[in-house]
């Protein structure tokens, strides 16, 4: 959510600066801006420049170019709103005036970027304002920026520091002051903030995420939580969250600018739908048997010493986690809850160390989730794990065993290969577990594996279906309701086919167990509301099939996803898609493809914005 990127160097950094915020549109945004130091370049009398805009980042480059803005220090910065309307007053990067006579003058002190949430802005402001500073915006952010001027004394270092510990909340914040020309300060807490290092030392970067950097750097410093950092021109120093020096070290990272290419396709989302096959392909590369050890030395022994699991996460990942509970108390014969991270960490609940928590997160940066984790092992549950996509993240380094998912950048809001790779490493997981448990034969640890190498190939047919999918999206795209409908492991798909739906078309979708229809559901049930209707050939068909006939008995118009054997047919009312096999435990991975293609289609057709969905944002690093 939002994405910082910051330099200091001896060239014009502003080309560097809106391409990284072009690399971290994935992100989700809703305003823009960059802001540099003009003496960084020799331009004494330039002061701060800054240029903001609530358009897309190439407009916001079309007027960076047309108010020739340059500097060799600098910040830029895409906003996703919290406080205060997607404005350009609100817009970062936001700037310090001063007070009184200093204020009078017009000339901007301090300019700062912020990505989170600070709690007791109110209280600041007030304080800030008796002083006599004057407020712009409607943000907490220029807040900090007021308070960062209020305490400088001619070093802007502990300027900041000073600042931060006035702040309550979570921030990632990258500031530069005016008598400071080739120096930015940054600071990170409970929000993602990296360095990057340059490749002849004679620039230093800041940035949210390492993919802003790409081309640029591929030597990364991942500061930790509570961080403070003060770069300068080929050096830095960064200080923990106790104010002591401390040295991280330096990662290679490979975040190649090509991931982000659109290839032939439309949209991001569409070519991460057709990049699943691929990316299960990758994340189950090299896993020859089933073994503890897939998730990190030591696993055996954790495994061994747990006998419930709780898995955490949101939005897109709870579902997965959905999905798992199914497994894992089936096949390990492990009592499992999933709880929405959000609702997790502030309820009281009943910790026992035997647990295994599990944390589920595409980014591995997810606010809410690595709240919930630190709040579960402050309650004294120290067996973690976590599924994600970023090997550098900060759930991979908080949590005692982890599993990689070799997704890629995904960069559409809307989560599929994501979705999917995690299905595939939850079910690794649940077959560890039950091996662990004694619960897993030779034979059936052939055949889960002997299916699960299949899966890029049975992803491949199912994305075959598209053109069938693309009718459906044109009945779709005319309606402003919808219901989907599963049972069993596939009631949680038929969650995640209607969160799809409502995130990318605007039509309110919402999914039910199936058996639930006639518990209240069934009162919407007209012709006008088309109901979905995830039918595998499983135990639990034939009660689906009664769903369904509650539906057509009140008009109700039916999209069926059915596996070849289940004796469904089109009829009136009843429009089929046969999945081209039944894929047994793992059918879950599959049928969620259809309604990721559903969901994409009809956005298409209603002419929104796929990629990049209203009110949304793809990293959510802020409560």
């Amino acid at each position: 959510m939002c994405g910082i990127v910051g330099a200091v160097s001896t060239r014009n950094i502003v080309p560097i600066l809106v391409q990284g915020l072009q690399r971290l549109e994935y992100r989700g945004y809703d305003s823009c801006g960059v802001a540099v130091h003009a003496a960084s370049l020799g331009q004494p009398q330039g002061g701060l420049r800054r240029a903001r805009s609530t358009a897309r980042v190439s407009e916001l480059m079309e007027q960076v170019q047309t108010d020739h803005i340059e500097g060799g220090t600098g910040i830029a910065h895409t906003r996703w709103a919290t406080h205060g309307a997607p404005a350009v007053r609100n817009a970062h990067p936001h700037f310090s005036h001063g007070t009184g006579a200093v204020a009078d003058t017009g000339l901007a002190r301090v300019a700062l970027v912020h990505n989170g949430i600070i709690e007791n802005h109110d209280a600041l402001r007030a304080t800030l304002q008796a002083k006599g500073y004057v407020f712009a915006s409607q943000t907490d952010t220029e807040v900090i920026a007021h308070l960062v001027d209020s305490l400088y004394q001619g070093d802007l270092f502990d300027a900041v520091k000073a600042a931060l510990a006035q702040l309550h909340g979570a921030y990632a914040v990258a500031v530069f002051h005016k008598d400071e020309p080739h120096r930015v300060v940054g600071a990170r807490a409970g929000s993602p903030l990296i360095l990057g290092v340059g490749k002849d030392h004679s620039e230093t970067f800041l940035a949210s995420d390492a993919m802003a950097l790409a081309g640029v750097t591929d030597q990364i410093v991942y500061l930790e939580e509570g961080d403070a950092v003060d770069i300068q021109l080929g050096k830095y120093w960064i200080e923990d969250r106790s104010r002591r020096p401390v040295t991280r070290p330096v990662h290679t990272v490979q975040a190649h600018s090509g991931a982000a290419e659109l290839g032939p396709y439309r949209h991001y989302m569409q070519k991460e739908i057709f990049e699943q096959p691929r990316a299960v392909a990758d994340t189950l590369e090299g896993v020859e048997g089933i073994t503890p050890e897939l998730f990190g030395d030591g696993a055996y022994s954790v495994f061994k010493a747990i006998d419930r699991v709780l898995i955490l996460a949101c939005g897109t990942s709870y579902y997965s986690g959905r999905v798992a509970k199914y497994w894992i108390e089936a096949i390990a014969k492990l009592p499992c809850q999933v709880e929405i991270a959000s609702e997790y960490r502030y309820r009281d609940s009943v910790p026992d160390g035997r647990t295994l928590v599990v944390t589920l997160s595409q980014s591995g940066e997810t606010a809410d989730t690595l709240a919930a984790l630190r709040h579960a092992q402050s309650l004294g549950m120290a067996h973690t794990l976590t599924i994600c996509n970023v090997a550098t993240s900060a759930m991979v380094r908080e949590c005692k065993l982890a599993y990689v998912t070799r997704a890629g950048a995904e960069i559409g809001v809307a989560s599929t290969k994501a979705f999917t790779t995690q299905l595939a490493a939850l079910f690794l997981l649940t077959l560890a577990l039950a091996q662990t448990k004694g619960l897993l034969s030779d034979v059936h640890e052939a055949e889960h594996l002997k299916d699960m190498r299949h899966l890029p190939a049975a992803l491949q047919a199912v994305l075959a279906l598209e053109p069938q999918v693309m009718a459906w999206a044109q009945e779709f795209a005319s309606k402003e309701n919808a219901l989907f409908l599963g049972r069993g492991t596939h009631y949680p798909i038929a969650l995640e086919g209607a969160l799809k739906l409502k995130e990318i078309t605007y039509i309110h979708a919402e999914a039910y167990a199936a058996g639930e229809l006639k518990h209240g559901p069934l009162a919407l049930v007209t012709s006008a509301m088309p109901v979905v209707t995830v039918a595998p050939n499983d135990a639990l068909l034939e009660k689906l099939k009664s769903n369904m006939h509650e539906v057509r008995a009140r008009g109700g118009v039916l999209y069926v996803l059915a596996d070849a054997d289940t004796r469904i047919d089109s009829s009136e009312g009843i429009h089929v898609i046969r999945m081209p096999e039944h894929y047994g435990v793992l059918s879950p991975i599959l049928h969620v493809v259809p309604l990721q293609l559903l969901a994409y289609h009809t956005a298409c057709a209603r002419g929104t914005d796929v990629d990049k969905p209203r009110n949304l944002a793809k990293s959510v690093t802020v409560e």
